[in-house]
């Protein structure tokens, strides 16, 4: 890839990264792939396969959950439910900008998870904080 050093502390930034280790960090680089898109283009398509998840490392993108529209920039993250089950895709994820983003196989993630327990443990953390998340806005929208 290049520019593992740069790419490895952007990663670190991200909370579902943010407990991992430079050589975890290294590991998770090693089965990434930087991916490019162009304004309007679909980078996922909701009821599409969910096979990896992505990393905005520049540009922005807008995710479509049901006409509910959120913007992500460089350091957010998407799809990262597809590293645990391969459900279907629940949203529609465009870019909005030039889109440069690193695209996280989900098999080759899962492997890589095996031999690093520590690594799932910090994901699962993270996973928890965004259906919190997630929890709260619907309450707020409820409410």
């Amino acid at each position: 890839m290049g520019t593992e050093g740069p790419l490895s502390e952007s990663l670190q930034r991200i909370p579902l990264f943010a407990a991992l280790s430079p050589d975890e960090l290294e590991g998770v680089l090693q089965v990434a792939t930087r991916v490019s898109y162009e304004p309007g283009s679909a980078v996922v398509e909701q009821g599409a396969a969910g096979d990896a998840m992505y990393v905005v490392l520049s540009g922005a993108a807008e995710v479509d959950v049901g006409g509910r529209f959120h913007r992500l920039g460089p350091g957010d993250f998407f799809g990262e439910m597809a590293l645990v089950t391969s459900r279907k895709r629940m949203a529609t994820v465009k870019a909005v900008e030039p889109v440069e983003a690193l695209r996280v196989p989900a098999d080759d993630f899962r492997t890589f998870l095996l031999q690093h327990p520590t690594v799932a443990l910090s994901m699962m953390e993270s996973i928890v904080e965004r259906l919190r998340e997630v929890e709260e806005r619907i309450d707020a929208w409820m409410g």
